[in-house]
């Protein structure tokens, strides 16, 4: 390898590489007079890097003309991250100074990856080190850099999970990881997924590490869609660059963490929460997306039956009881909660809520959010709250006894308290309230309905096309036959379009169930209440299953039979 910067320097001037102001100013004083065996320079200090400042060329430019004139192999970031590293007899602290890579080829030979040729003591060293016959190849600033962060952050966790079990971070590590989860591309990178996803009108991101790279998809429409990955930033980088965004310890790596930000993505304001979790490659993040702009919360939206939702409307006349809305995660349970607070908002009520999170905010509602960590919880807010002079009480969700029985006590006193459970139907909630130490009697005076729901995907407008069953369609699904279609009736099917993603389904709409309690019902809620018996009741009395919810919405055209049986089961 020959030439010297004062030669470079005037190569690149001829190229016209050089900035203006800069071309008549660089010397050889100024850059190249650089003492060349006092030991390795810092990359501040190294003429090329030095150089690198006063020309046009990108990081990548800068390592194809050096690899040029001092007529050395060029090195891309993927062949360095592929690479076996020889580290190991190096110090942390060397390689980061002086931007050097050691690895070992795919034919075993020593390698040296370096972004200035001309740092002799660096090349020196690396030769004590791995013999007089290491090539030397060029790579550029910023590729060093990544692959130093990800190899020597790498290293480090895992020599500490091997010593002494789980993996602790050095401080430069946790520096060095923060100064790159800073940086321009990775900070691109995690906006223009958060964008994506509001453009997508996704509600969550899940960001995923798997020994092949980051796996990101996007729950639309609540199914999960792969997206394109960040290209050319380090797994740990997005990482790090969502706990600073959610105000998280990046240097926790061995613990679940939870946080929530606002944002700007895109033309709209977002609340967002992060929930990180340890996993075999790394750590994953989801991310909840909860759109500011949510639109009007009116019954209509929700999808209730007409005779449903005069059920509904007749409960919430109610002075006081207690109303449970039941369903699995993502079923849209507060999002009905808060259209019913909607409706009950008026001058003359005083609401109040505690959430976890508060995904809606509502004009004259007063709502708060639990605080585990200083004991602000469910239930001690229920206690507080009957203290407030509340006419209605909402409750995120009843986790544990405590809150049940708070809860029930509240409804007894005269309160009309709206809560959710996580069951499987409407009458699954009354054996659930049983389980969780609420008397019998409690229950009967208290509880006046229960709600259970699930989102279905609506068909796309633009381009959904109907169809006359036949009896090849019947042949191909015998689940038809045993939802009640017959040939002859007209369905819809999704097609996909441009508008739709091609999927054929855009936004959702819910399938409800509506029991209201009444003396029949009241009389089965005991020590041993079974929820089938109260089931068949209900219907025996005129119940509306979800199955028979989504069949209407199936026969008006809203949604498709396989969508209908992918959210319920028949009974």
């Amino acid at each position: 390898m020959t030439g010297q910067p004062l030669q470079f320097i005037e190569y690149l001037r001829q190229a016209g590489h050089l900035k203006p102001t800069e071309a008549s100013q660089v010397t050889d004083s100024s850059i190249a007079d650089q003492p060349q065996g006092s030991g390795p320079r810092s990359p501040q200090q190294a003429p090329l890097a030095k150089l690198w400042e006063m020309t046009t060329l990108s990081p990548g430019e800068f390592a194809d003309e050096g690899a040029r004139f001092f007529h050395s192999e060029r090195v891309a970031l993927q062949e360095m991250l592929a690479a076996t590293p020889l580290i190991a007899a190096f110090s942390q602290r060397f390689l980061r100074e002086t931007l050097v890579f050691p690895y070992q080829s795919e034919d075993r030979r020593a390698i040296l990856a370096i972004a200035d040729p001309t740092d002799l003591a660096a090349r020196r060293a690396a030769e004590i080190v791995l013999g007089a016959d290491i090539e030397i190849r060029i790579a550029a600033f910023d590729e060093l850099a990544i692959v130093l962060d990800q190899r020597l952050v790498t290293d480090q966790v895992d020599g500490q999970r091997d010593a002494d079990g789980p993996a602790q971070l050095r401080e430069d590590d946790i520096e060095s990881l923060r100064d790159l989860a800073s940086g321009a591309p990775v900070v691109r990178a995690v906006n223009d997924l958060l964008e994506k996803a509001v453009e997508l009108r996704a509600s969550d991101i899940h960001v995923e590490p798997f020994a092949s790279g980051l796996v990101v998809r996007m729950r639309i429409d609540g199914l999960l869609r792969p997206v394109a990955s960040p290209a050319g930033v380090l797994p740990q980088a997005v990482i790090s660059r969502i706990k600073i965004i959610a105000s998280l310890n990046i240097a926790e790596r061995r613990l679940p963490q939870d946080g929530a930000a606002r944002l700007h993505a895109g033309r709209t304001d977002i609340d967002i929460r992060v929930a990180i979790m340890p996993t075999q490659h790394g750590e994953s993040a989801v991310i909840r997306i909860l759109p500011k702009d949510r639109g009007l919360l009116v019954v209509d939206r929700l999808g209730f039956a007409r005779t449903d939702e005069a059920k509904l409307r007749r409960l919430l006349k109610l002075p006081h009881g207690m109303i449970v809305i039941t369903g699995p995660t993502g079923s849209g349970k507060t999002t009905t909660l808060a259209t019913i607070l909607s409706i009950l908002n008026e001058p003359t009520r005083k609401i109040l809520t505690i959430e976890d999170p508060v995904e809606y905010e509502i004009a004259g509602v007063n709502q708060s959010q639990v605080k585990p960590a200083i004991g602000l919880t469910f239930a001690s807010a229920l206690r507080s709250f009957v203290r407030q002079d509340p006419d209605v009480i909402m409750v995120g969700e009843v986790r544990d006894a405590e809150t049940a029985h708070v809860a029930v006590h509240a409804a007894l006193t005269g309160h009309l308290v709206l809560t959710t459970l996580h069951t499987e139907t409407a009458a699954a909630a009354l054996p659930r309230l049983l389980d969780l130490g609420v008397e019998a009697y409690l229950l009967r005076s208290t509880l006046r309905a229960v709600i259970a729901q699930r989102l279905v995907r609506q068909l796309c407008e633009r381009c959904k096309s109907a169809r006359v069953l036949d009896e090849a369609d019947m042949a191909e699904d015998p689940r038809l036959a045993s939802l009640g279609f017959r040939i002859g009736e007209t369905i819809h099917q999704p097609c996909g379009c441009e508008r739709c993603g091609g999927t054929g389904y855009r936004g959702r709409i819910g399938v409800f169930e509506v029991l209201e309690l009444d003396n029949a019902l009241r009389e089965l809620i005991g020590e041993k209440t079974d929820g089938l018996k109260v089931d068949q009741t209900a219907i025996r009395g005129g119940m509306t299953t979800m199955l028979d919810d989504g069949l209407a919405k199936c026969r008006a055209g809203l949604t498709s039979p396989a969508e209908i049986l992918r959210v319920t089961t028949a009974r």
